[in-house]
């Protein structure tokens, strides 16, 4: 296949899967799945290999990080029920002090949204933020935009999210060195696009922005702290299973001769078995001894489950659509041309996740698309580090923060702000995630990792 058609037949792909997310306003599974199909026949494969390949595709995604996603989300739950966010919230506040208040919530935002999906992080800690900016006075976008930075910069950079999960699959990344890189990238991240932008922007909007948001919660009342779990429990198990996987990752660079310990820690220490293990100890932690039933315990389990069947559903058809890719010979020629016009692969990468994310708006679907085309091209080897790879794209997948994006919409409604502002804070908030993030990235590449 010439690389003219097979540029032509990717670009012609992904133009049908915006336009029917877009403008049809089909489900995302079912218009990464129709595009898939139209794509394996516009390459020429029979119509039996192209369901094979697609279902090949989407079951070895699914059975890569379907489970973990899971796990994470049950951990993230119990979080939320038993009132952990609260605890860790009130206990870096009152050691930060009210000068440092910017920075306590890019800090409680980094810790919550390990466990948490944004939406689910946002949902938590807003309610918090607003009380926090009540008992001390200062204006609730200096309170609130540190926390909602921090919770984006983890979910576009750090598993066990979905769409870095789904990146670290199609790239092959070591999961222990994605955490410790994704933490260097994170924190200047986090604090640039959080209380060093917080500060320049907040004295520039109307004083009344959010006001009539801060009046609303006015009445709100935080949970007692009796109510709450210990502030060093809740730490432990929402970093249990980063220590785990770490520990698991740094048995590989030990040798083979370092004993039993080594292969229980790579077990342990595998995504599966760390968060599972996490889970059940948050299900004590969080749970039984903090007075819970068993049978609650269980229902909030089934409960946090039920609204993962789209995302799952999407990510295995993003695994669908970059098997079509592969396997009809399109990603080969664009790859060829990519190392002959000598793109930088980091480059590449985060360019395409930015233009899917102002496409289609959700950062998955542009980390998953983006994925599932350049996969193919490292394969061919630039010599790029896959983890920087990942968070490259998780990088490009969370820039300009645009308006067919759920989050812009979430964070307007919740911060009482105009669409204007909303652009001003959120949405640079966004773009500055993303450039410094792959300005990170380029200079560890440069460092060697």
């Amino acid at each position: 296949m010439s690389v003219g058609m097979a540029l032509l037949l990717a670009v012609v792909a992904i133009w049908v899967v915006v336009f029917l997310i877009e403008r049809v306003k089909l489900n995302p599974f079912l218009a990464l799945l129709i595009a898939s199909m139209l794509l394996g026949f516009a390459a020429g494969m029979p119509a039996a290999r192209v369901v094979a390949s697609f279902e090949s595709g989407s079951g070895q995604v699914l059975g890569q990080i379907a489970s973990v996603i899971a796990l994470g989300t049950m951990l993230g739950k119990m979080l939320e029920v038993s009132g952990g966010a609260d605890r860790i919230a009130m206990t870096v506040v009152a050691l930060a002090g009210p000068r440092r208040l910017d920075w306590a919530m890019m800090v409680i935002g980094l810790l919550v949204g390990l466990s948490v999906f944004f939406t689910v992080g946002f949902v938590i800690l807003v309610p918090l933020a607003f009380s926090i900016a009540r008992q001390t006075g200062r204006p609730i976008l200096h309170v609130a935009l540190p926390v909602t930075a921090a919770l984006s910069v983890v979910q576009g950079y750090m598993p066990p999210h979905p769409g870095t999960m789904f990146a670290l699959a199609a790239y092959h990344a070591d999961i222990g060195r994605l955490i410790w890189m994704g933490a260097v990238v994170s924190v200047p991240v986090a604090i640039v696009s959080g209380p060093v932008y917080t500060r320049f922007i907040v004295p520039r909007l109307r004083a009344d922005a959010g006001a009539d948001a801060a009046h609303a919660h006015g009445q709100d009342a935080p949970r007692a702290q009796a109510d709450l779990p210990g502030f060093g429990i809740t730490l432990f198990t929402i970093l249990a299973p980063m220590v785990l996987m770490l520990a698991g990752s740094a048995t590989r660079f030990m040798g083979p001769s370092t004993g039993s310990w080594a292969v229980v820690l790579r077990f342990v220490g595998d995504p599966n078995v760390g968060l599972a293990l996490a889970a059940l100890l948050s299900f004590w932690t969080l749970g039984l001894r903090r007075g819970l039933t068993r049978e609650k315990i269980l229902a909030y389990s089934n409960e946090c489950l039920g609204p993962l069947a789209s995302l799952l559903l999407m990510i295995g058809a993003g695994g669908g659509f970059g098997a079509e890719l592969m396997d009809s010979g399109i990603s080969d020629a664009i790859a060829g041309a990519a190392v002959d016009m000598h793109v930088p692969l980091l480059i590449l990468a985060w360019g395409l996740a930015a233009g899917m994310r102002v496409a289609v708006g959700s950062a998955t679907v542009a980390m998953s698309t983006t994925a599932g085309i350049v996969a193919p091209i490292m394969a061919h080897g630039q010599g790029v580090s896959p983890e920087l790879l990942v968070l490259a794209t998780g990088a490009g997948a969370v820039m300009f923060g645009p308006m067919n994006d759920s989050g812009f919409w979430q964070v307007r409604d919740a911060l009482g702000l105009t669409v204007p502002q909303t652009l001003r804070t959120w949405s640079v908030i966004e773009t500055l995630i993303g450039v410094v993030g792959l300005v990170m990235c380029m200079i560890l590449g440069w460092c060697g990792l």
